[in-house]
C-alpha cells in the first residue's frame, strides 16, 4: 500500500489519477488533496478519500465541518506546506504552471517519489529539480504521456547507447487550418482538441503547438538527452505516444488509445503495471497510423521553445511566463489566438539572458515575463 499525496486534485489529471486510485485501493491511499481555487469540488474528494492533510490556495469563508479532520494549509505556498506534512511515499504534481516548481522541489525532500505531470517545473527550473533529484538520490517519474512512452521504451535500453528521441503531437485542432485563419480562431475552436481530453490552459498550448516544445525542453531534462537528438513528429490517430531510437535503427513506440489514466497508473504503480478497466487498442479497427513533419511556420511557439532552451538561462522562463500571460488573455477574450505567439516573441526578444542559480532567479524571470507580456496586451500591441 503505497500513500499518495495529489497535488491539483479538482483538475483534468487529478481527477483521472484517482480514478486509478478508485480501480486499486488495495495497493494506494490518499494522504493528501491539494487544489488552488475549487473548494467545493474538493471538499466532496475529502469526504470519499479521507487525507489526513487538504489545501487550498484561495482560503473559502468556511471549511465545513464534516472535513475537518484534515489538516488544512492555505494560501500561495499551501502545496508545499502540505507535500512537508503529508511525508507520502509518492507525490504527484498536476497542478498547472510555474506553481509546481516549489511543490516539485519539496515533494523531492519529503516523499519517497515525484510523479510529474506539471511540466513547467521543468522547463522553468529543469537544472534545479534535476540536480536536487540527483543528490537525494529520488527519482523524477514522468506522466505526461509522451515521456511516460519514452520512459516505458528506456525499460528495453539495457546500457544500450539511444540516437533519437521522437516526440508525438496530434497537431491539434488548427492542423489543417491556413496560418490567416489559425490567426483568427476563437477559444472555443482551440478547445476542441481532436483526441485527447484536457484542462484549457494545456488544450491551448497544444492547439499553438507551444505544448510540444515545452514537451521537448521537458525530455531534454527528464532524459539527459541533447535538444539536436530530439525530434518532433505530428501522428493526428495519438495513438504511438513516443518512439526511442537506438543505435542500430531499430525504433521502439509504446502505443496505447488517448487515455492519461495510462501514464498515470504507470507511474503510480511503477514497476508494476495497474490495470484499470481502460479501453483496449484494436489495431484492425484503427486501420491506419500516419505522420507529418511540424510546421513551424503556422506554429512559431516550436521553434520559439527549442530556440529558447538552447538559448538557456531565463529564457525558457520568459517564455513560459509570457505564454501563461498571453493564454490567459486569448481565454478572456482580450487577444486574438495569433497574438499568443506574437507576445511570447515580443517578450523574449526583449528579455536580457542571465544564468539561473535558485528558484528566485526563476521567480525574477517569471515575473518580469510576465509584466512584459501584459504591458504589451494592455497597450494592444500584439
Amino acid at each position: 500500500m503505497r500513500t499518495l499525496a495529489l497535488l491539483g486534485a479538482t483538475g483534468s489529471i487529478g481527477r483521472q489519477t484517482l480514478d486509478v486510485v478508485r480501480s486499486a485501493p488495495d495497493k494506494f491511499t490518499v494522504a493528501a488533496l491539494t487544489a488552488r481555487s475549487n473548494a467545493d469540488a474538493l471538499f466532496d474528494l475529502i469526504r470519499e478519500f479521507r487525507p489526513s492533510v487538504a489545501a487550498l490556495v484561495e482560503e473559502p469563508a468556511e471549511i465545513p465541518a464534516d472535513v475537518r479532520f484534515c489538516e488544512w494549509f492555505f494560501g500561495e505556498d499551501a502545496a508545499v506546506q502540505a507535500v512537508r506534512a503529508a511525508k507520502a511515499d509518492d507525490v504527484l504534481s498536476a497542478v498547472v504552471g510555474i506553481a509546481g516548481l516549489p511543490a516539485a522541489l519539496a515533494a523531492l525532500e519529503s516523499s519517497g517519489r515525484l510523479l510529474l505531470a506539471n511540466k513547467e517545473s521543468l522547463v522553468t527550473g529543469g537544472e534545479l529539480v534535476t540536480a536536487r533529484a540527483a543528490a537525494l538520490n529520488k527519482p523524477v517519474l514522468p506522466v505526461d504521456s509522451e515521456h511516460s512512452a519514452i520512459f516505458q521504451c528506456l525499460q528495453a535500453r539495457l546500457g544500450n547507447r539511444v540516437s533519437r528521441l521522437i516526440l508525438t503531437a496530434s497537431g491539434g485542432p488548427f492542423r489543417r487550418w491556413a496560418k490567416e485563419d489559425i490567426d483568427r480562431a476563437t477559444p472555443a475552436q482551440a478547445l476542441g482538441h481532436p483526441t485527447w481530453k484536457m484542462g484549457p490552459k494545456i488544450t491551448v498550448d497544444c492547439a499553438t503547438m507551444m505544448n510540444k516544445g515545452l514537451e521537448v525542453i521537458e525530455a531534454h531534462h527528464l532524459f539527459g538527452m541533447p535538444l539536436e537528438r530530439i525530434d518532433v513528429v505530428v501522428h493526428p490517430q495519438s495513438v504511438i505516444h513516443s518512439m526511442v531510437e537506438f543505435g542500430d535503427g531499430a525504433v521502439l513506440a509504446q502505443l496505447g488509445l488517448p487515455d492519461m489514466r495510462v501514464p498515470i497508473a504507470y507511474a503510480m504503480g511503477y514497476p508494476e503495471r495497474i490495470p484499470f478497466g481502460g479501453e483496449r487498442l484494436d489495431l484492425v479497427k484503427l486501420g491506419q497510423m500516419t505522420f507529418e513533419a511540424p510546421d513551424m511556420a503556422r506554429f512559431p511557439c516550436l521553434k520559439m521553445a527549442i530556440e529558447a532552451q538552447k538559448a538557456g538561462g531565463v529564457m525558457p522562463v520568459a517564455l513560459n511566463g509570457a505564454n501563461e500571460t498571453a493564454v490567459a488573455a486569448f481565454l478572456r477574450g482580450v487577444i486574438p489566438f495569433g497574438g499568443i505567439a506574437r507576445a511570447v516573441a515580443a517578450v523574449l526578444d526583449g528579455t536580457e539572458n542571465n544564468a539561473v542559480t535558485c528558484v528566485g532567479d526563476v521567480y525574477e524571470a517569471d515575473r518580469a515575463a510576465r509584466r512584459a507580456a501584459q504591458a504589451l496586451i494592455d497597450q494592444n500591441k500584439i
